[in-house]
């Protein structure tokens, strides 16, 4: 199975900024160059909802919601198997679960929907205070 292991997640003061990471675990043998990749969140009350996302068909294109759009940059390390989301200037209301996500399945999918992602993390936590 693929696991996915997100890290980076912590406590900031607004206008401050993280960086999260998430690995594809070695012994998968899955990489991220596959699909389509992304970062989700939830806050507590919420639906999760998609924040950026890399969507590789003919070209690697990165995607992202209105609400982080300027602010966060999603990245990819080949080399190291891992999905970045860099967040600047952050807000109160980014605070929320940040899970990262890939697909594995064929298919043209909207990469910023939860449905098109079939392998999850267990998310790491962003407080914005």
């Amino acid at each position: 199975d693929v696991q996915l292991v997100e890290s980076g997640g912590g406590s900031v003061q607004a206008g401050g900024s993280l960086r999260l990471s998430c690995a594809a675990s070695a012994l998968s043998g899955y990489t991220f160059t596959r699909a389509c990749m992304g970062w989700f969140r939830q806050a507590p009350g919420k639906e999760r909802e998609g924040v950026a996302a890399m969507y590789n068909r003919l070209v690697l294109k990165s995607y992202y919601s209105d609400s982080v759009k300027d602010r966060f940059t999603i990245s990819l390390d080949n080399d190291k198997n891992t999905l970045y989301l860099q967040m600047l200037s952050l807000k109160p209301e980014d605070t929320a679960m940040y899970y990262c996500a890939a697909r594995s399945l064929p298919g043209v999918v909207p990469p910023l929907a939860e449905s098109s992602y079939n392998i999850w993390g267990q998310g790491t936590q962003v407080t914005v205070s």
